[in-house]
Order: structure tokens, then sequence, then C-alpha cells
């Protein structure tokens, strides 16, 4: 178990100084965009599954326990404002419920039947798609999930980062972000955690795109549901149409996106 379970490359960590600790920290942080760069043709192959299948209607859900179900829940949290998308379209689901976002709920990881009941409440399809995120690839949890899901004709995929998991076996596109050993011996919140963060980020961003979500590199469909993304709108809009900084947020009042304001011109 190259994440879990080998002892960190660095000894007596509580003799270090807070210089030290921040320096090596960073060392190993550098290591998995790297790692992450080893595994890109297979997150492109699972993006081309995705955008294929939500093409037809599909929609995409995360499961996980602990840290991985909670950043699975931040990603998808993150697809309505940034795209403009339905809150139903890209689900996270964590091991033990919603309680479970900030408080941990003791051995919920390890009852393999509970994702798929989990994950019955949605109406699931074949046009439908599951992608399991745990850092040791052994989570009976995301295990018992994307079983079911297989057998139901989902389309199935992962995040793990030990080679050989359980995990990656039940899935269709398995991803393998092989990060090493942590800084702190087992604890996936750091390296482990931040690889499944920026995987979650390059398969929404990028399935989203593919989509059309964005038009040249701004989020056109994005929510206003702030001062700053209004802001943020009117800035786009000032660039791509050469108008005033006032006409630009009254006609983004007006229509209530930017996409809508651009099919105006």
């Amino acid at each position: 178990m190259t994440t879990t379970e080998s002892n960190s490359l660095y000894s007596d960590l509580e003799k270090m100084s807070i210089k030290e600790l921040l320096f090596n920290i960073n060392q190993e942080d550098q290591k998995v965009a790297i790692a992450i760069n080893e595994v890109l043709e297979s997150i492109g192959q699972l993006v081309a599954q995705i955008v294929s299948r939500m093409k037809k209607g599909g929609r995409l859900f995360y499961i996980g326990a602990g840290t991985s179900g909670r950043l699975g829940i931040v990603d998808a949290s993150e697809c309505p404002p940034t795209f403009g998308v339905s809150h139903d379209l890209v689900v996270g689901l964590i091991a033990g419920g919603d309680s479970a976002i900030r408080k941990a709920v003791e051995f919920a990881e390890d009852d393999e039947k509970q994702a798929w009941k989990d994950l019955s409440k949605f109406n699931l399809s074949e046009k439908d798609t599951l992608i399991g995120i745990a850092a040791s690839g052994r989570t009976p949890y995301v295990i018992g999930g994307l079983k079911k899901a297989n057998e139901n004709g989902l389309l199935t995929g992962c995040i793990v980062c030990n080679q050989n998991s359980k995990v990656a076996a039940v899935s269709q596109f398995p991803i393998e972000v092989i990060v090493g050993a942590e800084f702190v011996t087992g604890s996936t919140r750091m390296k482990a955690g931040t690889a499944q963060k920026l995987v979650l980020n390059m398969i929404s961003t990028a399935v989203m795109i593919q989509l059309g979500k964005i038009k040249g590199n701004k989020m056109v469909d994005m929510q206003l549901s702030n001062l700053k993304l209004i802001e943020r709108g009117t800035r786009f809009l000032i660039e791509e149409l050469e108008i005033s900084e006032e006409k630009a947020k009254e006609l983004l009042l007006k229509h209530g996106s930017v996409r809508e304001v651009l099919n105006q011109f």
C-alpha cells in the first residue's frame, strides 16, 4: 500500500522547525502534479465516456468516505454556480450521509451495501456514471457501490492512490494516481487528497467544457448568486462586447446570464 501503509520518507517530525516542516511538506506536494501527468490518458478516457453519456441525458455521481467523500461533494457542489447546471446533474455522496461532511461517522465506510442504497434514491439509469473515490482503494462502501453500478449497466470509474486495488478492480475506467508515502504516515488527506481534488477538477471542468458550458475561456453560464459573480460577469461582457461597465451590468441583470446577453449580439 504505497500511500496508506508505507512509512514517511521523513523521521522525527516533531523535532523539525516550522520552516523545515513547511519546506518538506511542499517538497512532497510537488510530486502530485507529476503523478497526475502519468495518468492523463486514463483520465481522458473516462472523461470521453462521461461526456458521451451526459449528452444523452446522463448524470455524474461521486461516492467516497472521509476526505475522499468530502472532496467529491465539494466538486459536485461547485458545478451549478460555475457552469449553471442543475444541482442533480453532478452529485456527491459520502459514507454516513450529510452529517459525515463535518464529523466522521464511525464505521460508515465499512458497509458494502450502503452506497447502492444511497444511490438508489436517484432513479439511476444506464446513461449515468459513478466514480468511486478512495485513496487506499479498499473502502467497502465504494467497492460495493461500484459493483452494483456495474451490475446495473452504469459507467464506472475511480480515483485511487494505490496500484492494483480492489476499487480499481471493480471499475471500468480506473485512475490510479500513485503519489507515494505521505509526509505523515497514512495521512491521506495530504498528497492523496490533493491528487484526488486535482483529478476531480480536471474531470468536471473538461466534461463541462465538452458540454458547451464555456465560451472562449469564460464561465458564460455561471449563476449570478453574489456580487462577486455579478462583477465577474460584468467584466466578461465589457471584454467581449467592448461596452461600458454601466451598460454591461445593466444588460447582465436584465438577461440573467452572460450567455443570454451574448446571444443578443
